[in-house]
């Protein structure tokens, strides 16, 4: 069996021709994506690195990372996304390889083949997420670096992440997160030493409604990132 929601699946579909509007209900993937990068690119060093970005999406930061120098593989499962990707490559020039697969089927494929693996904003909307982790610990080179970003499960990220942002400020459609599925901190680290996998660094993401931007610091109560790295050889 798959380890994705038919229902998650067909939520971003119905989305998926607005990926690259900035002003769109992916604004805020474009607002954090600078962010993101940053972060990625200061710990892993993206430049001449096999990087694999699962859950891909529209392309936002699999591109980004190519225009760092990086060689991408981008994996989802959403159909219309990855055609989103695929064309907004024509606009761009960047190269970056699109694939409709499973995490763990790929893991089957090319184990150890990636420096880099990210899986952002994924987590918590798939039904098991033990499993991607472990999947993509599979796929990392040994030595490698990985990245998982998801949101905090308290009450300050139901009243942020939910009711500010889905209800009141309209940053995200209503609908788009379920709080049961949100991963505090300590259960994402539980994941990742499951896997075999070493917890390097754990850093928050906050909004601020007035200035409307966003910051990395060490408030990890609602957004936030983890970076691991795979045992050497």
């Amino acid at each position: 069996m798959t380890n994705a929601d038919p229902i998650e699946l067909e939520k971003f579909s119905q989305l998926a021709h607005k990926w690259w509007d900035p002003n769109s209900e992916f604004k805020p993937l474009h607002d954090i994506n600078p962010l993101r990068l940053g972060y990625i690119n200061r710990l892993a060093g993206l430049a001449g690195k096999q990087v694999l970005d699962v859950g891909c999406g529209g392309g936002i930061l699999s591109e980004s990372m190519a225009d760092m120098g990086a060689q991408v593989t981008g994996i989802d499962l959403a159909d219309k996304s990855l055609q989103v990707a695929k064309l907004h490559l024509l606009e761009s020039g960047r190269q970056v390889e699109y694939r409709k697969i499973a995490v763990e089927t790929l893991a089957g494929e090319q184990p150890g083949q990636f420096d880099v693996v990210t899986c952002l904003e994924m987590l918590e909307h798939v039904p098991d997420p033990q499993s991607i982790i472990q999947a993509c610990a599979q796929l990392a080179k040994p030595g490698g670096w990985l990245f998982f970003s998801t949101l905090n499960r308290n009450p300050k990220s139901y009243l942020f992440a939910i009711l500010g942002a889905e209800y009141l400020l309209n940053l995200l459609p209503r609908g788009t997160h379920d709080y049961a599925k949100f991963i505090r901190p300590a259960e994402l680290a539980q994941f990742c030493r499951n896997a075999g996998l070493d917890l390097t660094d754990v850093t928050g993401m906050s909004y601020n409604p007035l200035s409307k931007t966003y910051t990395l610091g060490r408030d990890t109560s609602v957004n936030y990132i983890v970076a691991c790295r795979k045992a050497p050889a």
